[in-house]
């Protein structure tokens, strides 16, 4: 367990307010940027990493889209391509971080 700094794994400000408010509980990720038992703080309160591990982008369901900000899968494979610049691949990988406030 170590900890991090909140803007290595939620690089945008837009990101971390959102976590600290409770928009945002996971964030997939193309490559691994904590380890469960992480920690890192936004804002006062303290976040720990819950879950990570590797995913395929055709096992998201929209659920994961809600706990990421988008309001369904299809809004936020939208969001993922044109943010990216690519086109979504169900074949494809990422990296799940599923973190919870704990302070």
């Amino acid at each position: 367990m170590g900890t991090i700094d909140a803007s290595d794994l939620l690089p945008a400000e837009r990101l971390r307010t959102s976590a600290l408010e409770g928009e945002i509980t996971q964030l997939h990720r193309g490559d691994k940027h904590a380890a469960e038992g992480d920690t890192f703080e936004i804002g006062g309160t303290t976040f720990e990493l819950v879950k990570v591990t590797e995913r395929r982008l055709g096992d998201l369901t929209d659920e994961d889209a809600r706990a990421e900000g988008s309001s369904d899968l299809e809004a936020y494979k939208q969001r993922i391509e044109r943010t990216h610049g690519t086109e979504w691949d169900d074949e494809n990988t990422a990296f799940l971080h599923r973190f919870e406030p704990i302070s």
